[in-house]
């Protein structure tokens, strides 16, 4: 089963994050399919389910909220998690000229109350950012976010690509303590390991969570085939596949990070929580980082 962790003191979600980003792309987008791909996370102790306004075209959300509305005992089972800001020329946004970030509060809370309403739900547990957006009016910002917070209608806010000078900002206009930042990473996308994004989210106690996880399928290509090798024999070793020793490489890290898996199989769906079964040595962590790299550290 998989355990919780605590975002800054203020939200408990499950340690691995089930993923909507993909949907509302799905052959199928019944409620009762959705449903069953929410019952086989709670079973496994998955709790916590990440959405975004855009994802599907800006129409994901309401594909999740159609199957809350079937089966409404599952909001309280469940943290939702949505993020807002991206403005693209796709879905509701067709009409626009261009992609662009909009932070303004005016926008935000728009979001929030369409996320509300397309997830049939009155609160959302966590309020993400989506991207850093360098028109930020930190102050406004800020405000809403705190605004929105004591509202009700969000829990707890984050942000999510965010790098530690885009976190300061914010946060230096803000009451409440940003929960999280969720960031790319995984055995194939090494650098927040390396770069500096992760050991300050770890020196003030921010547990990152980690989109595309298993590197948006590349582990699976050919330019995953070195560290693939590494992660089957390890895999084969404790009875799991790589897909599980490639989380529990995420998992294994001191600062606590929370992958956010995506999946529309229903079995794999179900397998999610094997990377709590898996057990790595220091030198199986780095193993994995040297033949991601294609070299031994310095």
């Amino acid at each position: 089963m998989i355990d919780k962790i605590s975002l800054s003191g203020q939200l408990e979600i499950s340690r691995i994050v089930y993923g909507m980003w993909r949907v509302a792309d799905d052959a199928d987008t019944s409620p009762a399919y959705v449903e069953s791909k929410i019952e086989a996370c709670l079973a496994q102790g998955i709790t916590t389910i990440d959405q975004a306004d855009i994802y599907g075209d800006y129409g994901a959300e309401a594909v999740l909220g159609n199957a809350l509305k079937a089966a409404p005992s599952l909001r309280d089972k469940i943290e939702l998690v949505t993020k807002c800001d991206i403005v693209a020329p796709i879905g509701k946004y067709s009409d626009k000229r261009v992609k662009y970030y909009d932070t303004s509060a005016a926008h935000i809370t728009a979001s929030v109350e369409a996320s509300l309403t397309n997830m049939a739900t009155d609160y959302v547990d966590l309020l993400l950012v989506h991207r850093p957006d360098p028109m930020m009016d930190h102050f406004e910002t800020g405000k809403v976010l705190d605004d929105l917070v004591s509202s009700g209608k969000v829990r707890a806010v984050g942000v999510s690509n965010f790098k530690f000078h885009d976190w300061n900002l914010l946060q230096s206009a803000m009451k409440t303590q940003l929960a999280t930042n969720q960031i790319e990473a995984s055995v194939l996308n090494y650098a927040p390991f390396i770069d500096g994004d992760i050991q300050w989210m770890q020196q003030y106690g921010i547990h990152p969570m980690a989109w595309s996880p298993l590197g948006g399928g590349a582990l699976f290509g050919a330019d995953g085939a070195a560290v693939r090798a590494v992660l089957d024999r390890i895999g084969a070793e404790q009875g799991v596949d790589a897909t599980a020793v490639a989380v529990a490489w995420l998992l294994a890290h001191p600062s606590g990070i929370v992958p956010v898996m995506g999946t529309n199989n229903l079995d794999r769906v179900a397998s999610i929580s094997d990377a709590a079964k898996v057990t790595l040595t220091r030198v199986d962590w780095f193993e994995i980082l040297t033949a991601a790299q294609g070299h031994e550290v310095p």
